[in-house]
């Protein structure tokens, strides 16, 4: 029970924080999603709704951290504690949500685009002279994959006739599953699909198109390509802390290393660390690079702002749909990531795959490798 508590608490604690430094770490031109010209950053109406935002995020945060451990030690199931997180989650989002209609409004009354030089910027050297790929940083997973997979080959006679499932935070000896090779190499088998979808990834997000500034062309450019490098060495790191993390989940399923809670935690490390470089690469560096200092020459303005284009945005700038956009993958203007442009049909295509295999799989045509991460 008291672990269901703990669990409880530190899922609360870390989306109130979550939700709290998405704003935070956010550009200063795209507050809640809305795209504002430099000289608005800070009005008076983008300020009121920070500070509104904060507050209720972190009084939620405190209203679920009160009442939703002990409601999970009295019902004492697990399923409680994934209730919190979804009404929380949701909630959160109902927040950020608020705000970006506010900001919106606000934008609109006050016309912060009138008389303003709208531009787009664009660094053609990213085409001629494109970040690479680090395959070097591939080495480390691709050796713990060969070794988990040459352990796994030893074992395999010698496994009893179920092997307990990964479940959770680690193995859960009491569910279990029949040994077939599906089931015993199924850490190998994800090893496998994140060595070879990770680089992948880089390659299309290396290639995808810049999210530039066009006050900043220069130096947007080059804080740009410091943000390219950073990334795709730190997703090639993360693929290997989660091959090292799987390895050491595989060896408890195994029976070759003992599961316990020190085990648990040793286990989780790896990908704890990534996390916590993750971190700090976005307390840093920042999305696109935004907060990293400017070289000399770099802080003078082009005399253009960066066009309002927030028509082609939906959900508080989650989801792009501009069919004048040849551009397939683009920067979301919320959390650091990217996301297809569903004006383009090669976006949809990739959508309707998707969608079909899920589908597949959820009816049972087809088995996929389970998540064990």
């Amino acid at each position: 029970m008291m672990m269901i508590a703990l669990t409880c608490l530190s899922l609360v604690a870390l989306l109130t924080a979550v939700a709290w430094a998405v704003p935070v770490l956010g550009r200063p031109t795209l507050p809640f999603g809305v795209r504002v010209p430099g000289t608005h950053v800070a009005d008076p109406a983008v300020t009121a709704q920070r500070r509104r935002y904060t507050r209720s995020v972190l009084l939620l945060g405190g209203v679920a951290a009160l009442l939703a451990p002990p409601a999970a030690v009295l019902l004492g199931t697990p399923d409680v504690v994934q209730a919190v997180i979804v009404v929380l989650g949701a909630a959160q989002i109902g927040l950020f949500y608020a705000a970006h209609r506010a900001v919106t409004a606000a934008k609109r009354r006050g016309k912060w685009y009138e008389g303003t030089r709208q531009a787009t910027a664009a660094d053609t050297t990213l085409r001629t002279d494109p970040e690479r790929v680090p395959w070097r940083l591939l080495i480390p997973p691709v050796l713990l994959l060969l070794i988990t997979a040459a352990v796994g080959s030893t074992r395999y006679a010698a496994l009893p006739e179920t092997l307990a499932t990964l479940r959770g935070w680690g193995v859960d000896a009491v569910t279990r599953v029949p040994t077939t090779p599906a089931t015993a190499f199924a850490p190998v088998l994800s090893q496998l699909a994140l060595t070879l979808l990770t680089p992948l990834l880089v390659a299309a997000l290396l290639r995808a198109r810049p999210d530039l500034d066009a006050a900043h062309p220069q130096g947007s450019a080059r804080r740009y390509r410091v943000y390219l490098r950073g990334l795709s060495r730190l997703l090639l790191a993360g693929v290997a802390c989660a091959n090292l993390t799987l390895l050491l989940l595989a060896l408890q399923m195994w029976e070759t290393l003992p599961s316990g809670t020190l085990v648990t935690v040793l286990t989780w490390l790896p990908v704890a660390a990534v996390a916590l470089a993750g971190l700090t690469f976005a307390v840093r560096v920042g999305e696109a690079g935004h907060r990293l200092p400017p070289l000399p020459g770099e802080e003078q303005e082009s005399g253009y702002v960066q066009r309002d284009d927030d028509r082609h945005w939906h959900l508080a700038g989650m989801l792009y749909a501009n069919r004048m956009d040849p551009a397939i993958l683009v920067h979301q203007r919320v959390g650091g990531r990217w996301t297809l442009n569903l004006g383009n049909p090669i976006a949809w295509a990739i959508t309707a795959v998707i969608a079909v295999v899920t589908l597949l799989s959820v009816l049972g045509v087809i088995d996929l490798p389970e998540s064990t991460m």
